[in-house]
């Protein structure tokens, strides 16, 4: 398993629609996603049903303009045919359940190796 890395993880968190989110591309950056955002949204399609619009949502042109108007280090690639999708705390969480890599399946694997501690540093930023 690969080692997870303690990432400051605050300046990827933005508030959008009052709730604090997490950028599809960068999680799939923190989960070593190896089809980035394409495994994030693959993951999201085949289970729909786990991600209801208060945990994950597609963001909309005017949402995508304010965040790169306020924040310069936005992950947001203006090559992206699709606009990206954004991830609650509740999101992260079921998308880590349901990520096939190495990382994001240790960031629930509760242990003593330290794995733990990366999911609760970013349940605790979340909040």
């Amino acid at each position: 398993m690969q080692e997870v890395v303690d990432i400051d993880i605050k300046n990827k968190i933005y508030e959008i629609r009052g709730k604090q989110v997490m950028l599809d591309s960068d999680l799939a950056s923190l989960y070593h996603c190896k089809n980035g955002t394409k495994e994030i949204n693959q993951a999201v399609k085949n289970n729909i049903d786990k991600f209801p619009e208060r945990y994950s949502w597609i963001l909309t042109d005017e949402e995508i303009s304010d965040l790169r108007s306020k924040f310069l280090t936005t992950n947001i690639s203006n090559m992206s045919r699709v606009n990206p999708s954004v991830f609650t705390e509740q999101g992260v969480a079921m998308l880590a359940t349901i990520i096939k890599s190495d990382v994001a399946a240790g960031v629930f694997a509760f242990s003593n190796d330290g794995s733990a501690h990366g999911h609760i540093s970013c349940r605790s930023v979340l909040r």
